[in-house]
């Protein structure tokens, strides 16, 4: 699929905008219009390695689960998302949020690609779910933009459960 490319400015200073979206537990905020069922990956939700697994509200689509995770983190210009959705997890995704700075404000700048591998998955996006997503994308950002400036419409942000985790002290495994 060709890049979808979405764009917000927000008023607020890149390293802030960057600090929240390092977060990928906060990413649940502002997509919950359209992936739901937030479930992460690790403990850990911040920076490189961080990852969820959600499942998007696609219409028409059988094989709804996908995941994300974060492998490159450029403090405070860059933050880069590979994941797969998709039968077996078959079509590669890509997400790149970069953040340039914009008078007294943030431009931020998400970039979406997806590699699919069947003639049928191509045919899907073709079809109805590249206009689907990129509506969702740019309401996403908007919603980025509210939370930010604002504290307003603010989604629920995942958890992991089991609740409150103790502190590995004294475990044979940590030098």
């Amino acid at each position: 699929m060709d890049p979808l490319i979405t764009e917000v400015t927000i008023a607020r200073p890149r390293e802030e905008v960057w600090e929240y979206l390092a977060d990928i537990a906060n990413h649940a905020e502002f997509t919950d219009h359209f992936l739901v069922d937030w479930r992460l990956t690790r403990e850990d939700t911040y920076g490189v390695g961080a990852g969820a697994r959600w499942k998007s509200k696609a219409p028409m689509n059988r094989f709804p689960w996908g995941d994300s995770t974060i492998v490159e983190a450029e403090r405070p210009s860059r933050i880069v998302e590979v994941g797969r959705i998709g039968k077996y997890n078959r079509i590669r995704t890509i997400g790149v949020y970069e953040l340039e700075p914009s008078g007294r404000g943030t431009r931020v700048k998400f970039t979406f690609e997806s590699e699919p591998k069947l003639p049928s998955d191509k045919l899907l996006e073709r079809f109805g779910g590249r206009g689907w997503l990129k509506r969702k994308l740019r309401k996403a950002l908007r919603r980025l933009q509210s939370i930010l400036e604002e504290d307003y419409g603010r989604g629920t942000r995942p958890t992991i459960a089991g609740g409150a985790r103790k502190p590995a002290t004294g475990s044979p495994f940590r030098d």
